[in-house]
């Protein structure tokens, strides 16, 4: 067990798979931080983060400030006399006056190799860019956007089939591993810090949070900037398309390199893997894309044989996917 005293601050379930790590290495949590309960759900009932509910099943005291620039939160942070502030995904901005309050500072576990995709959505724009790996770093945090120093970093490739859910699963895994590494005493926490890396600007790419707009299927794209947009959305933003007057969510497919005469979005035909499992091949401007499971909308997640088999007319051959909302009838 660790001789330091924590305070944790996060709010999705990314950050409470943290939170449990700690707890379960026995680790000495002052209190925990996340935001407000949110209206959510078709009754829009208040609705505790992850990290709350999690923090409240262990009985560890949690705070959910709609700020930490109020001077009176300062002073609540700094009664806890913690030796360091675990931050993952928490979601508001801290001030220095609170990144100068705990004795060691605050750390802060990023889903990226920093200074690669600083900010909201790394995982995402990771995944869109179509980059070989990606990782977890602990950072020493500073007033900057994910730009203080380096204390410590893990790698993982990113998987041709990787989606947003599957690299955010193994990006948490890898995040619990370096934090304990981090965090095994608070001197070998400070031989960290003492060695920490600073961040070059000059390699620094942006990771915007993604607009709904983004996930709308441009078909004048190759194959795997289509692909990598299915993959980016799954669980957030998911892709999407119309076919007619239909709106369509894509939300698993592979690209072939095969080539077609056909219009981009245009299904081409219906086929089967080795597997016997159905697919529909449709055009792109550089090969095609063979789609395996949609959405229909206001109906579950499907794999494509069901769909075939209760509107196979609506996806017949020569049918054509689009860009274009369809105009109102």
């Amino acid at each position: 067990m660790s001789d330091l005293k924590l305070v944790f601050a996060g709010t999705p379930a990314f950050a409470a798979s943290h939170l449990q790590a700690l707890i379960d290495a026995g680790h000495e949590i002052a209190a925990v931080y996340t935001q407000p309960d949110r209206a959510a759900g078709r009754g829009k009932k208040l609705q505790a983060s992850p990290v709350k509910q999690l923090a409240e099943k262990h009985g560890l005291p949690v705070f959910q400030p709609p700020s930490l620039k109020d001077s009176e939160e300062q002073r609540k942070l700094a009664e806890l006399d913690a030796d360091l502030m675990i931050v993952v995904a928490y979601g508001l901005i801290l001030p220095q006056a609170v990144l100068d309050t705990p004795r060691l500072g605050c750390i802060n576990v990023h889903a990226s190799l920093l200074p690669r995709w600083r900010g909201a959505a790394p995982i995402e724009r990771a995944i869109l860019a179509g980059d070989s790996q990606t990782g977890i770093t602990i950072m020493q945090m500073d007033v900057g956007l994910d730009t203080g120093d380096m204390l410590y970093t893990l790698k993982t490739p990113i998987k041709p089939d990787d989606d947003r859910v599957s690299l955010e699963q193994r990006l948490a895994t890898l995040g619990q591993q370096a934090l304990l590494h981090c965090l095994q005493s608070s001197q070998s926490f400070s031989e960290l810090a003492a060695h920490a890396q600073k961040q070059d600007d000059n390699l620094s790419t942006y990771a915007r949070k993604l607009d709904k707009a983004e996930a709308l299927i441009d078909w004048q794209a190759s194959s795997e900037q289509i692909n990598r947009c299915i993959r980016a959305g799954i669980g957030r933003h998911p892709a999407f398309t119309f076919l007619g007057t239909e709106r369509i969510r894509f939300l698993k497919a592979t690209c072939c390199p095969d080539t077609s005469p056909a219009t981009p979005g245009t299904i081409i035909s219906h086929d089967k893997n080795s597997q016997g499992q159905a697919f529909i091949t449709i055009a792109c401007s550089d090969g095609t894309l063979q789609l395996e499971s949609l959405q229909l909308a206001g109906k579950n997640p499907m794999p494509v044989g069901e769909v075939l088999n209760a509107r196979r007319a609506m996806f017949a051959i020569g049918e054509q996917f689009t860009s274009q909302t369809p105009d109102p009838a």
